[in-house]
């Protein structure tokens, strides 16, 4: 089995002891370069400037850091839709505003992450156990806009997974073969108030 190297910047000094979200950080950073191969304890410490001690100050083995780090992401997924999708104000331009996260202020890092999260999940049931929480907040929430929008509830939530399968699925997609304009009028189309 090969090793991959993690290219992190040299660590800067630290004003004191290092914490277990350090560890995670550094341990997303390699899941999104990487995979999940490279989450690695001997591997995260040199990128780190310390000792394996100092993960086992923190975390038992490699699978509590990874429980860890999948408890961090759906966590933070979860409070940002949250954010995102309010229960008050108007709810075509929450949508909006959703949408453009996606398609206009792609996040490259947070999508590498997503993808590698959801790739551990077809063979870790954490991980499957991660993404299935943050579907269903992500799903719930929007449709709600969707049913605030006038939507009747079946047809909200039918919405909601129509503009999450889209949002994702536009992200992957070579921005050289779709234009602008293809993609402004699909997110009309899936974002319209009911007629």
């Amino acid at each position: 089995m090969s090793r991959t190297k993690i290219a992190v910047a040299k660590a800067s000094p630290r004003a004191g002891p290092l914490d277990a979200a350090a560890w995670v950080a550094t341990a997303l950073d390699a899941l999104a370069t990487h995979g999940i191969d490279a989450v690695r304890v001997e591997p995260l410490a040199k990128a780190l400037a310390v000792t394996k001690g100092s993960f086992y100050w923190h975390f038992a083995d490699r699978r509590a850091l990874i429980d860890s780090m999948l408890s961090h992401w759906a966590s933070g997924r979860i409070s940002a839709i949250r954010q995102q999708a309010p229960p008050d104000g108007d709810p075509a331009l929450a949508l909006r505003r959703l949408a453009d996260l996606y398609t206009r202020r792609g996040n490259a890092r947070g999508l590498a992450i997503e993808l590698a999260i959801r790739a551990m999940a077809r063979n870790d049931e954490a991980a499957a156990s991660a993404v299935r929480s943050v579907d269903s907040e992500r799903l719930r929430l929007v449709a709600v806009l969707f049913e605030r929008l006038g939507w009747p509830k079946r047809e909200a939530a039918a919405r909601a997974v129509m503009v999450y399968s889209f949002l994702f699925g536009q992200s992957l997609l070579d921005p050289m073969s779709v234009r602008a304009a293809d993609t402004a009028l699909a997110l009309d189309v899936l974002l319209a108030a009911p007629r």
